[in-house]
């Protein structure tokens, strides 16, 4: 069974994924990231694919994808870096980067690559959902790949039904039409949305994304779905201490205080 599968299929509730870019803030600091998020209890890990033009992403993700690149970070050399990760780490590994370097890449040259590196699923946010049904979905079922699709509060219910119904894994409930960054709460308009797709009884697990950045907002989130994911938060403090281990340390500690 997938490894993402298998985790939802074992920890329903209270699910913590993390999001980083490869490459940053150092460009050999990808294993370290990944080997100390899962020593401290994270259930699942997005790895980002810096790329020139993050349309979804706010300014922190943006400005550690131009340092991840300018440090040298490409597929080849993520790919490289992560030849071995499964020696020594279990819980599911996701890579999320943009459609333009996976093309040039190849797409079953990267499914295949990373089924060899023991990579579980993709988010791939700019990839059209009817390219993806028609083109992309034979080619990433051939590797057992995941291909993971977003849905936000302007997603019809009928798109919503259908991304349900043609994906495995879990669904990323982006929890506002805006990009990537930290937010302090929820107001009632994004609490609504999670209760409106929580009460449509989908076939897939959520996850919620954009913004998850202390205890509240992560408690919001785990109450409306099966977790949530933190990017933002965490890229600021890698970004903020002196090394990996103080930027995981540092993490828990916002998570586990009430917000002001």
């Amino acid at each position: 069974m997938n490894r993402i599968n298998q985790l939802f299929k074992n920890k329903q509730k209270d699910i913590l994924s993390i999001y980083f870019t490869a490459g940053f803030p150092q460009l050999n600091d990808t294993c370290e990231v990944i080997r100390e998020l899962q020593a401290n209890g994270i259930d699942l890990i997005e790895i980002g694919i810096p790329f020139s033009d993050p349309m979804a992403d706010g300014p922190t993700i943006q400005d550690s994808g131009t340092i991840a690149l300018r440090n040298g970070m490409t597929l080849k050399v993520l790919f490289d870096q992560l030849r071995n990760i499964r020696k020594n780490v279990a819980i599911p590994l996701i890579m999320m980067g943009y459609l333009n370097p996976v093309m040039q890449y190849g797409f079953e040259n990267f499914c295949r690559k990373c089924a060899e590196t023991g990579i579980d699923g993709v988010i791939i946010p700019d990839l059209p959902f009817n390219d993806y049904i028609n083109e992309y979905k034979p080619v990433a079922d051939k590797y057992d790949i995941k291909v993971i699709m977003l849905i936000t509060p302007e997603t019809s219910d009928e798109r919503i039904r259908l991304i349900d119904n043609h994906t495995d894994g879990f669904i990323y409930m982006v929890s506002s039409a805006s990009t990537t960054g930290a937010q302090k709460n929820f107001d009632d308009k994004k609490q609504e949305y999670f209760r409106r797709i929580n009460g449509m009884n989908l076939r897939n697990p959520r996850l919620i994304g954009f913004g998850i950045s202390n205890k509240a907002t992560l408690e919001a989130a785990q109450q409306n779905a099966s977790g949530a994911i933190i990017g933002s938060k965490f890229i600021t403090l890698l970004k903020e201490n002196a090394n990996v281990k103080e930027a995981v340390k540092a993490l828990k500690k916002v998570l586990a205080e009430k917000s002001s």
